[in-house]
């Protein structure tokens, strides 16, 4: 009887135990990234060069843009007293410059992606590898960012139920 005894309040105990366990309290904190870009030097210096090359490049669309639009109103001009052929020589130039106009805005920006993309990854990974040492500083679980969408920026791993997940699904239940 005191065994019985015994061994259900082991069982009690253990089950209690394993129950505070279970439901630890998930530490979960934030960033405001927005804050993070506009305060981070490297940030700020990669913001400012790449919009000096947007600037750059706009003026030089603003000025395409400008000689295409009096070559075309020369046109327009002269239109009137000009031969067919020759009405149909200049149109087609003005739609080449056109075409050349608009693969040119369409490379620029591409080319500003490509670089944003190419300065930003540094940094990035930087600021990532700064919120992954503060979290487990702060014994945080989670960090998600504040500005935007609800994204997951850190994840202690004990917490993926990945394969959980894809467990259950397979299994179909």
């Amino acid at each position: 009887m005191k065994k019985l005894s015994l061994l259900f309040f082991l069982l009690i105990a253990s089950t209690s135990l394993f129950a505070q366990a279970q439901t630890a309290p998930q530490r979960i904190g934030y960033v405001d990234s927005g804050v993070i870009m506009q305060q981070f030097p490297e940030a700020v210096k990669a913001s400012s060069d790449l919009e000096a090359l947007r600037i750059k490049y706009g003026k030089q669309l603003d000025s395409m843009s400008t000689a295409l639009k009096t070559e075309v109103a020369d046109f327009q001009k002269k239109a009137a007293t000009m031969k067919a052929e020759q009405q149909k020589e200049t149109q087609n130039k003005l739609l080449a410059k056109d075409q050349a106009l608009q693969q040119f805005q369409q490379d620029k920006s591409n080319e500003l992606n490509t670089r944003r993309d190419q300065m930003l990854a540094p940094i990035k990974e930087k600021i990532f590898k700064a919120i992954e040492e503060v979290a487990k500083g702060e014994n945080l679980n989670f960090v998600f960012d504040k500005v935007g969408d609800v994204v997951l920026l850190y994840a202690d791993s004990s917490s993926d139920i990945t394969y959980k997940v894809l467990d259950k699904l397979k299994r179909g239940k």
